[in-house]
Parts: structure tokens; C-alpha cells; sequence
């Protein structure tokens, strides 16, 4: 056959594909199956004049002939995509229509407005694919030893990032990371036996408190600014609004404030709170007003836990420490690692006050602890002591 001879035949069997005549089309088309001197065979138009016919299983085939060569084709993916849907292959339409709209999403592409209906029509399969997965997943772990209670919360995790319901939150302490740890952004109570000891002095520390708060003393902004350094970038610098009584500051007790409350500093003593001189213990009644949001970010280190004691907690308060949000409850301890990203807020219409100090994280062992506390001194001769700037 001529080059001028297929030239022809292509003419003709497009023609006819444009008037509906696809048995014309496909009978004159398939005389190009192989080609002639500088025309490859018509692949893409067959395999439309065959879909046209009902003739699923040839196009099919004629369509992966044409992808073969041009595979990032979109109107070939997306004919495909549906194709694949009609012949009951969900899992190949999946992948055709995720390459199709990665290839419509790439810079420069060039989408016409008769393709539009198809990406979207692509982007409804693969939600409702999407669902359908996520129901099949959550119904096999139905009936499971870890389908509900606290053991089974890593599990149903995994299901979340796995699904794109929960995005994946890693550490990222913002001065040091030690390698190893148990990306965890939340303890468990019981996992911790001095604990229960400490809540239950709850009320005695709670009226400690009330008694500073009544007093109106000793209470200053969380984040403040200093002289010799530059502000920090946040938008509660210097604001009451998130506010702290300190009764441990770089590693030494507030006076007058740590005399004030005894029972407080006795329950403090039997948490594992680092001794890093100049820089801890340090605990405060960290204080949020109605109104308040701590934005989020990232703790300066994930070798401590943050410990929150609720010693009042009115409703629309939360704190969210990667993907998880809790809620703070009186005299239910909340224990994070805030190396997570993590933000706090005060919706409600009472000022919310925990007690908050730091503990080790439980992994270290004593001599990883002797070796921290050795590098964190060392860091702070030569540098000062961190700032926290929340």
C-alpha cells in the first residue's frame, strides 16, 4: 500500500467515524492495522470506531497497541479508564485514570474542553473506589482482639494514613532530635505509675491556684519578648492571653510563687522531671483565656515528654498533637510529645489551667539521660539557655 493510498483510507475512516458510521469506520481503518510508509496504524481511531460497535474486547486491544507507543496520550488514558470500568476492571480504571490526571496536573499540559467531562468523570471513580476500599478495610478489622479499646489505636491509625483520612506527623523537634524513639505523640496515663498519685492531689493543687489567681500576682505572658534578642515571631508575643505562673524556671525554683504552693511542688517531686541545670525542671499553671489559639509547631526536643495536669477544664477546649485531638479533662493527666506539630485553643467561654512540666521520655535509659543532660549543659554554656517561643 502507498503512502498515498493509506492517506486516503485514514481520511475515509475518520470520516465516517465523525458521521457515525462506525462499521464503515472500523472496516475501513482496519485495513491501516499495519501500517503503511510513514502512517503507523490508526490505533486510537480503531479502538473509538470498535468501542462505537460494542466491541469492547478489540478495542481494548487497539487501545494498548496505541498506548504502547504514545503513553501518556490522555485522551487514549481516559478512554481507556472508562472502558475498563465498562468491562468491570476497576482496578485497571483506577490506574489509568490516577495516570490521567497526573498527566493533565503536570505543568504546561494542555486539556480540551471535550476531555473535561472525562478527568472529572476519573476524579468520581476514584473517590467512590476510595470509599468502597476504606469500607472493605474497616470491615476486616471488625471482629478483630485490636478492633476497638486503646491497644488497637496504632492499627486503626495505620487504616487512617493508608486511606488519606490522617495525615502522617513525625517528630521534627525544632533544636534536637535523638534518633530511635517511638514516633508516639501520646502517652498513656497508666502507663505511668507516680500518675495516679499526682492526680489525685488534683483539688489540693487546684486550690493553690485559685488562690494565685485570686491574688493577680506572678502571672506573666507564655511568650515574651527580651531585649537582646530578636522577637519571636508569634502572634501571642507578650500577650496575657496565654499565660504562665512559673514555679520552676531554668532549673530553679520562682519565688515567690514556689512558696505558695507546697502541695504543687511536693507532687511535682515525684515525676521524673529532667535536672538540667539552667534549664530544668520547669513547671508552670499555664493559663488560656476564652478566645485563645496557640498556633501550631514544633517543641525544641523529642527527649521529654510534656505533661498537661487539667486543674480546670471548661468545655470547648483541645489540644491536638499531630494527628489526634484530645480534650482536657480535670485531673486526668494528658501526656504529648510535642516535637509533634501540635496547637492548643480556648473556645469555650471559661480560662482553661493545667499544670505543665516535663518528664524523660521513658525509652531513655540512665546513662542516655547522664549523657543528655551533660550535652544539653554543654549547649547552653556555649550558646544560653533555649528560649521557647512556642
Amino acid at each position: 500500500m502507498t503512502k498515498t493510498e493509506a492517506e486516503t483510507l485514514a481520511r475515509d475512516g475518520m470520516t465516517a467515524l465523525r458521521n457515525g458510521n462506525a462499521a464503515l469506520a472500523y472496516d475501513t481503518l482496519m485495513l491501516l492495522r499495519d501500517g503503511a510508509p510513514g502512517i503507523p496504524a490508526p490505533w486510537f481511531l480503531i479502538a473509538q470506531a470498535a468501542q462505537l460497535l460494542g466491541r469492547d474486547a478489540e478495542a481494548d486491544a487497539a487501545l494498548a497497541k496505541f498506548l504502547a507507543t504514545e503513553p501518556r496520550h490522555l485522551a487514549a488514558l481516559l478512554t481507556m479508564a472508562a472502558l475498563k470500568v465498562r468491562r468491570g476492571d476497576d482496578r485497571a480504571a483506577q490506574s489509568f485514570y490516577r495516570t490521567s490526571l497526573n498527566v493533565a496536573a503536570q505543568p504546561g499540559a494542555t486539556i480540551s474542553p471535550a476531555l473535561v467531562p472525562m478527568l472529572q468523570a476519573g476524579e468520581r471513580f476514584l473517590d467512590d473506589v476510595a470509599k468502597r476500599f476504606a469500607a472493605h478495610l474497616d470491615q476486616a478489622l471488625v471482629g478483630t482482639r485490636l478492633a476497638h479499646g486503646v491497644h488497637g489505636a496504632r492499627t486503626r491509625q495505620a487504616l487512617d494514613i493508608l486511606l488519606g483520612r490522617s495525615e502522617l506527623h513525625l517528630q521534627q523537634p525544632s533544636m534536637f532530635y535523638f534518633p530511635g524513639l517511638a514516633q508516639r505523640a501520646f502517652f498513656e496515663r497508666d502507663e505511668f505509675e507516680w500518675v495516679g498519685t499526682m492526680e489525685a492531689a488534683t483539688a489540693t493543687m487546684r486550690t493553690e491556684l485559685e488562690r494565685a489567681l485570686a491574688a493577680e500576682q506572678g502571672f506573666a505572658p507564655y511568650v515574651q519578648s527580651t531585649p537582646d534578642r530578636p522577637a519571636p515571631a508569634n502572634p501571642l508575643l507578650d500577650d496575657p492571653s496565654w499565660s504562665a505562673f512559673r514555679l520552676w524556671h531554668g532549673g530553679v525554683p520562682v519565688e515567690p510563687n514556689a512558696s505558695s504552693c507546697p502541695e504543687t511542688m511536693a507532687a511535682l517531686a515525684r515525676a521524673p522531671i529532667p535536672v538540667i541545670a539552667g534549664r530544668s525542671p520547669m513547671a508552670i499553671f499555664s493559663v488560656l483565656k476564652p478566645g485563645t489559639h496557640i498556633r501550631p509547631h514544633h517543641g525544641m526536643l523529642n527527649t521529654r515528654l510534656i505533661c498537661h495536669l487539667p486543674l480546670i477544664a471548661p468545655d470547648g477546649c483541645g489540644l491536638r498533637v499531630g494527628a489526634e485531638t484530645r480534650h482536657w479533662r480535670t485531673g486526668e493527666m494528658i501526656i504529648f510529645d510535642d516535637s509533634f506539630e501540635h496547637e492548643a485553643w480556648n473556645r469555650g467561654r471559661e480560662t482553661r489551667v493545667v499544670l505543665l512540666f516535663e518528664i524523660w521520655r521513658p525509652e531513655l535509659t540512665r546513662d542516655e539521660r547522664a549523657a543528655l543532660t551533660d550535652i544539653f549543659e554543654a549547649i547552653d554554656t556555649y550558646q544560653g539557655a533555649a528560649i521557647d517561643t512556642g
